[in-house]
């Protein structure tokens, strides 16, 4: 598919639809497409962080220089580097003042591949490209220079198919955290 198409047979996703429950706007994710300079894939697994008393939420500790932007309007990109190496990339939810962010979780590539095959050579096929929440920021090029960026205009932005299709979700704890790591949050494609 050419972004020219994908452009044709959906629309961005609109503020009002991020300033809901974190939740559901997580389970709402799936199944829409991420795209970002000519390259975009299908959403297929995100997890909800929801402030708090979510301690596994960078929220938890309340608003810091790092962390204000989930605080913020929702619909905004949160950017934050992980393990020395890893980029991950969240969507802001929740109105205005509340904490509550999405991590994207993985994506499937649908335009752009030969750009993501160039950025994440390591990956041998379509599936790998963007498996995960690190590998998907290189696929997708997106970077802590991103953090803050509205998601509802520019070049990075989250597209709602016009048709869009049922979507069955599968529901299991959130992985890779310590705490509050048994609470459902994380929302997968079946297939």
């Amino acid at each position: 598919m050419t972004m020219q198409e994908l452009e044709t047979r959906s629309g961005i996703v609109p503020r009002s639809f991020y300033e809901r429950s974190t939740e559901q706007v997580a389970r709402e994710l799936v199944g829409k497409v991420l795209a970002h300079g000519g390259v975009a894939g299908l959403i297929v697994e995100t997890e909800a962080y929801l402030g708090g008393d979510d301690l596994a939420s960078h929220s938890a500790r309340g608003v810091t220089a790092r962390t204000k932007v989930i605080f913020g309007p929702p619909g905004h990109a949160y950017v934050y580097f992980i393990y020395g190496m890893y980029e991950c990339l969240n969507l802001v939810a929740e109105p205005a003042g509340k904490a509550g962010c999405v991590l994207i979780r993985a994506l499937d590539p649908i335009c752009g591949l030969e750009t993501m095959f160039r950025r994440r050579p390591a990956a041998r096929k379509a599936e790998d490209l963007a498996s995960g929440p690190g590998k998907l920021t290189l696929a997708m090029g997106i970077t802590r220079a991103h953090n803050g960026r509205d998601v509802t205009r520019g070049s990075l932005v989250v597209r709602k198919w016009r048709d869009e299709p049922a979507i069955e979700l599968e529901v299991t704890p959130r992985v890779g955290i310590t705490k509050c790591a048994d609470w459902p949050l994380r929302f997968v494609m079946k297939r």
